[in-house]
C-alpha cells in the first residue's frame, strides 16, 4: 500500500494555503455527492408502512402504474410511470377472495370525498357544518379492519349514514336526525343511523370528518359503480401470510388485480409514494448526477491548480536528482493525505443538507409524511471514494508533464507559462464545442421534454468546452475585454498584461464563475420563463366575469344553479386532473403527463368564458370522445385535428379520442380539454374545482363558493406556480452556491500563490494602493468574462428549450439577472482583495 512520504508531508506544511484550497474543494464535492446520494437511495428504498390496512395482512388492488417498454431482447427496458389517480378493482372480487381457505373476511374498501350541503335548496333538511367543508366517506364494512366501532345507533342501511363522534358533536347531530350531503350521485338527504368512535385505521392518514355508508351504496356515491379502491383480506388465526397471499393470487388469477403484503400495502393506501419516488430519483439521480459531475470536475480543477502552482518546486526536485516516479508518488501521497479527511468532513454537512432538503419536500407535500429518509454507508463511501479518485486522477494529470520532462525544461516552464495548450486537450475542447452547437440545433427543433433533454446536453457540452479550451478562451477574452482597461492607467494595463501572460491562471479562475452563472441562470430563468408565460396565458385566457372556487370541490349541481342565477349568460364547470399521453418513438418513447380540464358544458359555452387561442379546428364539436389539445402536445405526439390521440385517463383506462381543435394557451390553462363526462368514474374526486361564469353578480353566486374575478383567480394560480418554483430555486442555490465557493476558493489560491510577484512589484516602486488597484481590475476582468461566457451558455440553453417547451423565448427578470451579475462581481473582488491585503501586509 502506498503511504504518504516525507516529501508530501513537507509540502503540506510549507504551502498550507494551497492545500487548504484543495481541502475545501474536495470537502464541497463530498457534501454534494453525499446529499444527492442519500436522496437517491431514499427514492430507491422509499416505502410507507401499512396503517389503514395494518390489520389486513393481504390487500388486493389494481396496478397503480402504466408502463413504457422500449427495445427488445437484451436491450428491453421497462419504465413504470405512476398513474395520476387511483386505479380500481372489481368490487365483486371480494366475494371470490372470501372463499379462500384461511380467509376470515374479505372487504371491499371505498374512500371518496363528501361535501356537506350548507343550504336548504330543494329541501328543508339542514346542512352539516364541518370544519374544512369536507368529509371522507367509506363503506361501513371497513370497520372490520380499521377498528372503528359504534357507540350508539346501528349500522347504516340504504339512505343512511354513520358519523364519527367528533363530527356529530360539532354538528349537534344525533341518531335519527336527517342531514343533507353532496356526493358524486348528487345532493341527497341521509338519516343518521349511528355514531361511531374512529379506529386507528381510519385516523392514520385522515384527521378530518368521517362518514360511513352501506357497502352496497358506497361505490355509487363515490362515482365508481361496481368498483372498489382495494380489497382488504383478514386471515384466520395462525394462517401464514405468504401462503394466504399465494392462495388469493391463484383464485384471482386473470382479474388483473395484484396481491400485496408487508409495506407494499402502504403504497396502496398512499398513492403519493410513486410520485415521491420519482421526485427523489429526479433530485438524487438526474440532478444529483449533474451536480456530482460538476462537483468532481471543479474539485479536479482545484487539485490541478494546486499541483501546477508547485511546478517550480517539482522542477527543482528534478534538478537535484528526484526521479519521475518519486514526483508522481509525492503527488499521490498528498492526495492520500488530504482527500480522505476532506471527504469524511464533507459527509457530515452533506447528511445535514439531505435532511433539510428531504424535510422541505415533506413540508410542501411532495413526499408523504410516513416516508423516512435512508442514510447508509453507501453514499458516504461513494463520496469519499469519488473525492479520492478525483484527487489522484487530477494530481496525476497535472504532475505528469513536470515529472516527465527534463529538469532544465521543467525549470523554464515553471518560470514562464507555456503558451501552446496540449493537442489532445484542444481537440477534445473543439469536439465539445461542436457537439454543443449541434445539440443547440437539435433542441431548437424539438418540443416538450425532448427540448429540455437536449438543452441539458447543451449546457454540459459548452461547460466542458470552456474547461478544456480555458487558456485559449481566457487569452482571447483578456485581449478583447482588456481593451477598455488599457485606458484605466498603469494598473489597468498591468492587469491586462498579467491576464494575457498567465492565461492558465486566468482560466482556472474564470471556469467556476462560468459554471455558477450558467447553471444558476438556466435553472432559475427556466422557471421564471414558464411562470411568466403561464401567467400571461392565464390572464389572457380567462374571459369570465366571475370565477367560483372551493377547496373541497364545488357541488355537483353548481353549474345548473349558477346558470339559473339572474343575468348569467354562461356557466361552465372545470374539473382539473391529469392524463398520460404517449410521445416519441423507439428508444425515446415516453409517457408525458398532461394537465387536463374536464368541461361541464358545451364548447360554445366554454368559448364565452375561456379564450384558449384556437389555432386549428374549433371547440363547437368538443364532446364525448372528442378533445382539444395544446399545440406543444400536438407537436410532441405528432397529431393534429382529425387524428385520434392515444392517452391514458387518470385511472389508467386507455382512450383514443378524436382531436377537434389545437390551441395555444395550454401552459396557462390546460394541455388537454375534454368533456367532463369522459372523466366520470376515472377520478377519485369528481367535484368540479372551478366554475367560470359570464354575467350575473358575485352576490348571487356566493352560496356556491368563493367568488373572485379573472385577475384575482390568476393571482392565486400564480402563487401556486411560485411555490412549485422552490425545487428549481433550491437546485440552483445548491449548484450555484457550490460553484461560487469554488470560484472564491480558486481566486484566493491564485492570489496567495502570487506573493513573490506582489513583493517584486513593491520592490520596483509600486505602492500598496497601485498593487491592490491592479488586482481589483484583474478581479473585475475575471468576473466580466465569467458572466459573459456563463450568460452565453445559459442563453444557448434556454432559447431553444423554451421555444420547444412553450413556443416563446425565455423571460429573464432584469433585477434578478442584475443580482447574479453583482454577486459574481462582488465575490470576485472580495476573493481577490482580502487575501491580497493580507499578503501585502506581511510584505511591508
Amino acid at each position: 500500500m502506498m503511504l504518504p512520504n516525507g516529501l508530501a508531508r513537507a509540502a503540506v506544511r510549507s504551502r498550507p494555503a494551497s492545500f487548504a484550497g484543495t481541502f475545501v474543494a474536495l470537502l464541497m464535492s463530498a457534501l454534494i455527492v453525499t446529499a444527492c446520494g442519500i436522496l437517491l437511495e431514499t427514492g430507491l428504498r422509499a416505502s410507507v408502512p401499512a396503517e389503514r390496512y395494518a390489520e389486513a395482512p393481504v390487500v388486493v388492488a389494481a396496478d397503480q402504474y402504466e408502463y413504457v417498454v422500449t427495445g427488445s431482447g437484451e436491450d428491453r427496458e421497462e419504465e413504470a410511470v405512476p398513474l395520476p389517480d387511483t386505479a380500481r378493482v372489481d368490487a365483486g372480487l371480494a366475494a371470490r377472495a372470501a372463499r379462500v381457505p384461511g380467509v376470515a373476511a374479505a372487504v371491499a374498501d371505498f374512500t371518496f370525498p363528501v361535501r356537506p350541503a350548507h343550504d336548504s335548496v330543494g329541501s328543508g333538511t339542514p346542512g352539516l357544518p364541518v370544519p374544512g367543508g369536507a368529509l371522507t366517506g367509506h363503506g361501513w364494512g371497513s370497520h372490520v379492519f380499521t377498528g372503528s366501532a359504534l357507540t350508539t345507533g346501528s349500522a347504516p342501511r340504504a339512505g343512511e349514514v354513520v358519523l364519527d363522534s367528533g363530527t356529530a358533536r360539532t354538528a349537534k347531530a344525533a341518531v335519527g336526525d336527517t342531514v343533507a350531503l353532496h356526493t358524486l350521485a348528487g345532493r341527497q338527504d341521509f338519516r343518521v343511523a349511528g355514531i361511531a368512535r374512529t379506529g386507528p385505521g381510519d385516523t392514520a392518514r385522515s384527521t378530518g370528518a368521517l362518514a360511513w355508508f352501506t357497502d352496497a351504496q358506497a361505490p355509487t356515491l363515490a362515482g365508481h359503480p361496481g368498483k372498489a379502491d382495494a380489497i382488504a383480506v383478514r386471515a384466520d388465526g395462525g394462517t401464514d401470510t405468504d401462503a394466504l397471499a399465494g392462495s388469493v393470487e391463484k383464485v384471482l388469477a386473470g382479474s388483473g388485480a395484484q396481491v400485496h403484503t408487508g409495506d407494499d400495502r402502504g403504497a396502496i393506501e398512499d398513492p403519493g409514494l410513486g410520485y415521491a419516488k420519482q421526485t427523489l430519483f429526479g433530485i438524487g439521480g438526474s440532478f444529483g448526477g449533474i451536480a456530482a459531475i460538476v462537483a468532481v470536475f471543479t474539485a479536479a480543477g482545484t487539485v490541478a491548480l494546486s499541483v501546477s502552482q508547485r511546478a517550480r518546486e517539482f522542477a527543482l526536485l528534478r534538478a537535484v536528482g528526484a526521479t519521475p516516479r518519486q514526483i508522481r508518488r509525492a503527488v499521490a501521497s498528498e492526495a492520500l493525505l488530504i482527500a480522505p479527511l476532506a471527504g469524511i468532513v464533507g459527509c457530515l454537512p452533506g447528511i445535514g443538507l439531505a435532511h433539510w432538503w428531504f424535510g422541505q419536500l415533506q413540508d410542501r407535500g411532495a413526499i408523504p409524511e410516513a416516508v423516512r429518509m435512508h442514510v447508509s454507508w453507501i453514499p458516504l463511501v461513494a463520496a469519499v471514494g469519488a473525492g479520492l479518485l478525483t484527487a489522484l486522477g487530477a494530481g496525476w494529470a497535472a504532475g505528469r508533464r513536470p515529472a516527465r520532462i527534463k529538469p532544465g525544461q521543467a525549470l523554464t516552464e515553471a518560470s514562464v507559462e507555456r503558451l501552446r495548450p496540449g493537442v489532445i486537450r484542444t481537440a477534445l475542447g473543439l469536439v465539445a464545442l461542436v457537439g454543443g452547437a449541434i445539440l443547440t440545433g437539435v433542441a431548437a427543433r424539438s418540443t416538450g421534454d425532448d427540448a429540455a433533454g437536449a438543452a441539458l446536453g447543451v449546457v454540459m457540452l459548452f461547460m466542458l468546452a470552456v474547461a478544456l479550451l480555458g487558456p485559449l478562451v481566457a487569452r482571447l477574452c483578456a485581449g478583447l475585454f482588456g481593451l477598455p482597461l488599457r485606458g484605466a492607467g498603469a494598473a489597468g494595463a498591468l492587469a491586462v498584461a498579467n491576464s494575457r501572460t498567465n492565461s492558465r491562471r486566468l482560466a482556472s479562475a474564470i471556469t467556476p464563475i462560468v459554471l455558477a452563472m450558467a447553471f444558476a441562470s438556466t435553472l432559475v430563468f427556466m422557471h421564471t420563463s414558464e411562470t411568466h408565460i403561464a401567467d400571461e396565458q392565464l390572464r389572457a385566457g380567462i374571459t369570465a366575469d366571475h370565477v367560483v372556487t372551493d377547496p373541497a370541490g364545488l357541488p355537483v349541481d353548481s353549474v345548473a344553479r349558477a346558470a339559473r342565477a339572474p343575468g348569467v349568460d354562461a356557466a361552465v364547470g372545470l374539473l382539473t386532473t391529469q392524463v398520460l399521453v404517449p410521445v416519441g418513438s423507439g428508444e425515446f418513447k415516453s409517457l408525458q403527463g398532461a394537465a387536463t380540464q374536464g368541461v361541464t358544458g358545451s364548447g360554445a359555452e366554454l368559448a364565452k368564458v375561456q379564450d384558449l387561442d384556437v389555432r386549428e379546428g374549433g371547440l363547437d364539436r368538443l364532446g364525448r370522445d372528442r378533445v382539444a389539445i395544446d399545440t406543444t402536445l400536438a407537436t410532441s405526439a405528432g397529431a393534429g385535428v382529425g387524428d385520434r390521440l392515444p392517452l391514458y385517463l387518470p385511472d389508467g383506462t386507455e382512450a383514443r379520442p378524436e382531436i377537434v381543435a389545437v390551441y395555444g394557451r395550454g401552459l396557462g390553462l390546460a394541455t388537454v380539454t375534454m368533456d367532463r363526462a369522459a372523466l366520470t368514474g376515472h377520478v377519485t374526486s369528481g367535484f368540479d374545482s372551478t366554475l367560470l361564469v359570464r354575467g350575473g353578480t358575485a352576490k348571487s353566486l356566493a352560496a356556491l363558493g368563493e367568488v373572485t374575478d379573472a385577475s384575482g383567480y390568476a393571482t392565486e394560480q400564480n402563487l401556486d406556480a411560485k411555490l412549485g418554483a422552490w425545487s428549481n430555486t433550491t437546485m440552483a442555490a445548491v449548484l450555484g452556491g457550490f460553484a461560487a465557493v469554488a470560484a472564491v476558493n480558486t481566486l484566493v489560491m491564485t492570489v496567495l500563490d502570487r506573493r513573490r510577484e506582489l513583493g517584486t512589484l513593491r520592490l520596483v516602486g509600486a505602492t500598496r494602493r497601485q498593487v491592490l488597484r491592479m488586482l481589483r481590475w484583474e478581479g473585475l476582468l475575471v468576473s466580466l468574462v465569467g458572466v459573459v461566457l456563463g450568460s452565453a451558455i445559459a442563453a444557448a440553453t434556454l432559447v431553444p428549450m423554451m421555444r420547444g417547451m412553450t413556443g416563446e423565448g425565455p423571460y429573464v427578470p432584469p433585477l434578478l439577472y442584475g443580482a447574479f451579475v453583482a454577486a459574481a462581481g462582488g465575490l470576485a473582488l472580495l476573493a481577490v482583495t482580502l487575501p491580497a491585503r493580507a499578503a501585502l501586509r506581511r510584505r511591508t
